[in-house]
């Protein structure tokens, strides 16, 4: 059989930078083939040469059209245009009839055809990524580059996209997974390609890779576990939520919210949930149309641009897309370190020396900080988000889906910090893994409002019947 896609000595180079060195590997047709390693290895690079894109040599042959499905959905919908507009404007583009490819597409996808109507932002994040993939399927691909698609979405959905990639897979469409969730690896890998500095280190079937690996590096991404944290030091709630409603345009997305937020809280719930939006409430992100956000049982002004310094820098928020919370023009050190001049005061030569301390602790040396955004990796961003962030010294730290999309090392590496911050924690997360390790209480959301609350031993399992 002849593979549908063959990559021979692929390699990349930036600025004297090796991105991928002598990379190679083949996919059959109904195959899945799953690039892992830390960010950082190569798969991105990897991937967008399959696209024909970046900055790649050597060889790589495709049998066919590529289909793409992107690690973060809303970036690639058009937020001013319904859904169906750009299914048409896509189909247009292809031999056939537009009406047929469409639905073909919704079909494999399992895409409700009622999604064509709305705009991106009246989708869930678990709609999104299936309106992405169907818009990927359309013109029948040969093979589907897959960066990414289970990232900060809810088990449920995690299992949802699976299901749909699997019957793509059945179809006879060759997929390539660049992903760091090994759980979604063992679903539905044929073949593992380990990339480590952009180089292959090891690969072969996914069998003999989980149960036997050869290679150190590859035995440690599949051993990395988050740490214990240090165990709440008091019962008393630093942050009360009381009544909180909340709405996006028409659409109300929290429901009288009420809560309270000792240590260490975990809030977790299907996509679409309204977990996000609660956070943003927190940190005067997002303004809430009732109820009130207390600080040591001081009411909080519920917009941002109210609050104090003191106020901004007691509760800070860590983004889930660390790239997108970066100014691309300035570099990182800067950014990290004017927290500690805008929110402490501090001079600007003592905020750089603190911050070069603190990002050096979390594995991000300094001439990596000297540069800009673009040219770190996601995880190396994700460690400089989350020291921008302590360099407040916040009272609340809130921290969404902060672990989504990280390999395991990595993951593990960003966990142990958190594991010893001196504030009250705040976890958004669909890794029931890291809810079970690191919360000592646990808030569930279903359609906006609080269905269960509690210790973590007790809610976790409730909160399976309450999800779906």
């Amino acid at each position: 059989m002849t593979p549908v896609v063959r990559v021979e000595n692929l390699g990349a180079t930036v600025d004297g930078h090796v991105l991928l060195d002598g990379v190679g590997f083949t996919v059959d047709a109904g195959r899945v083939v799953a690039l892992v390693g830390a960010s950082g290895s190569g798969k991105t690079t990897t991937g967008l040469a399959l696209l024909g894109e970046g900055p790649a040599t050597g060889s790589v042959t495709v049998r066919g059209r590529v289909g793409f499905v992107p690690q973060q959905p809303s970036a690639a919908l058009n937020p001013v245009r319904r859904v169906g507009a750009v299914f048409r404007e896509i189909a247009d583009r292809h031999p056939g009839d537009p009406r047929d490819l469409i639905a073909t597409a919704l079909r494999r996808a399992r895409v409700p055809a009622d999604l064509l109507h709305r705009y991106p932002h009246q989708l869930s994040g678990g709609q999104q990524q299936r309106v992405v993939l169907a818009q990927a399927l359309i013109g029948d691909p040969a093979v589907l580059v897959a960066d990414e698609p289970t990232t900060g979405q809810d088990p449920l959905t995690r299992t949802e996209v699976v299901d749909e990639l699997s019957a793509v897979v059945a179809q006879g469409t060759a997929v390539v997974l660049l992903t760091h969730d090994l759980d979604v690896v063992r679903a539905l890998a044929d073949h593992i390609v380990v990339l480590r500095a952009g180089r292959v280190v090891e690969q072969g079937p996914a069998d003999a890779l989980f149960t036997h690996p050869e290679h150190p590096y590859t035995a440690a991404l599949l051993a990395a576990t988050p740490p214990h944290p240090t165990p709440p030091t008091t019962d008393a709630p630093r942050l009360r939520v009381r009544g909180l409603t909340a709405h996006h345009r028409s659409t109300t997305v929290l429901r009288d919210i009420t809560l309270d937020v000792t240590e260490r809280l975990a809030v977790i719930g299907r996509s679409g949930s309204g977990k996000t939006t609660l956070g943003r409430c927190l940190a005067g992100l997002h303004e809430p149309s009732a109820g009130e956000v207390l600080l040591h049982g001081t009411p909080l002004p519920r917009s941002l641009r109210r609050r104090t310094p003191a106020q901004l820098a007691a509760v800070q928020y860590v983004f889930q897309d660390a790239r997108a919370s970066f100014d691309t023009r300035r570099p990182v050190l800067d950014q990290v370190a004017r927290t500690a001049v805008r929110l402490r005061g501090l001079a600007e030569s003592d905020a750089r020396a603190e911050a070069l301390a603190e990002l050096a602790a979390v594995g991000v040396t300094g001439e990596t900080a000297a540069r800009r955004p673009h040219a770190l990796s996601g995880g190396e961003l994700q460690r400089a988000a989350l020291v921008r962030a302590l360099l407040a010294r916040p009272e609340v730290l809130i921290c969404d889906e902060v672990t989504s999309g990280l390999d395991t090392v990595t993951r593990a590496d960003l966990l142990a910090v958190l594991a010893t911050v001196p504030c009250a924690l705040v976890l958004i997360s669909h890794d029931p893994q890291v809810v079970a390790r690191f919360a000592d209480r646990v808030t569930v959301l279903h359609e906006g409002r609080v269905v269960s609350h509690g210790p973590a031993s007790t809610a976790i399992e409730g909160a399976k019947e309450k999800m779906t």
